[in-house]
């Protein structure tokens, strides 16, 4: 398959062009310098610059880019940046696809989101038919959403990624917690209640191509595995398989002052779960945190 793919060199995107290629397919890279390999290819997604000719050539599109949420401490210019970074890339792309000659069209977009569009959602299990929520990344999400409409409109197939934490430690939400646990200056995040939608990386991967794969799934995808924790649960379990203590909870106040606005992002309850995945019937490597979490520290 020619897959055509953005956001190649963030946490995720780089793990997902070394999953394709092993695989054989002949990954194009969208990128915003010149090119400095034959298989890139430039774009200005913020001019909405990029040329037809080269997603003609694509059977499918994935675009995973965006500016990191949890990168940077939260201002009001590096929320600017969290939106834009990822409608005008989606704007750019679905707007292209559009565009194109129906014969020329790729046959799927698999874009990411978040599951952040489901807002705080407490104890209450959410799946991909519930409403967007409240806050600063339900908002972007809807809009992210939203901007993918101009290729579903055309008739291409268009799932809508709604990642959650896909666990690896060398990125993501888990790296920065692997220190500070083995150090034994660790522990639940508040008061430890909210829930984390976590999912192992082999599963996230396998899901993409699952997608790409599966020609009747299109709509929104929860990327979460089937049994949400909540983060002191997550917790116990990863200072269980560490061999440390998990004793020194981090006050919401001292997330506050670390992570500015970000904070109250950290610490909403997302318990979602996999709906379209499991209909599907996705056969998940990692069903349970203790396997997910194990592969992510060893693998």
């Amino acid at each position: 398959m020619r897959i055509l793919m953005a956001g190649v060199s963030g946490f995720l995107g780089t793990r997902l062009v070394d999953r394709l290629t092993a695989d054989g397919h002949q990954v194009t890279r969208l990128v915003r310098r010149p090119p400095r390999a034959s298989d890139e290819r430039q774009w200005n997604p913020s001019a909405a610059q990029l040329d037809p000719a080269v997603v003609a050539q694509a059977d499918a599109v994935v675009n995973l880019a965006g500016a990191g949420v949890g990168d940077r401490r939260w201002n009001a210019e590096y929320r600017q940046l969290i939106r834009s970074s990822r409608v005008d890339s989606t704007t750019t792309l679905a707007i292209t696809i559009a565009g194109l000659p129906a014969q020329d069209r790729p046959a799927v977009l698999l874009n990411s989101s978040a599951v952040g569009w489901y807002g705080d959602t407490g104890d209450r299990a959410v799946e991909e038919d519930a409403p967007a929520g409240e806050g600063f990344l339900a908002d972007v999400c809807r809009v992210w959403e939203a901007a993918t409409r101009p290729a579903e409109d055309a008739g291409v197939r268009v799932a809508r990624l709604r990642i959650g934490l896909p666990l690896d430690r060398a990125g993501g939400m888990l790296k920065p917690q692997l220190l500070p646990m083995r150090l034994g200056v660790s522990g639940k995040l508040g008061g430890g209640r909210q829930w984390w939608p976590w999912m192992s990386m082999a599963d996230f991967l396998d899901a993409v191509v699952f997608l790409l794969e599966t020609d009747d799934l299109a709509g929104p995808v929860n990327m979460v595995g089937p049994a949400p924790v909540t983060n002191a649960e997550f917790t116990r379990e990863l200072a269980r398989q560490l061999h440390r203590p998990a004793i020194m909870p981090i006050p919401a106040v001292a997330l506050k002052v670390v992570l500015g606005g970000f904070a109250t992002e950290a610490l909403s309850s997302s318990r979602v779960l996999p709906g379209a995945l499991t209909r599907a019937a996705f056969p998940y490597r990692h069903p349970d945190l203790a396997s997910a979490l194990h592969a992510a520290l060893t693998d």
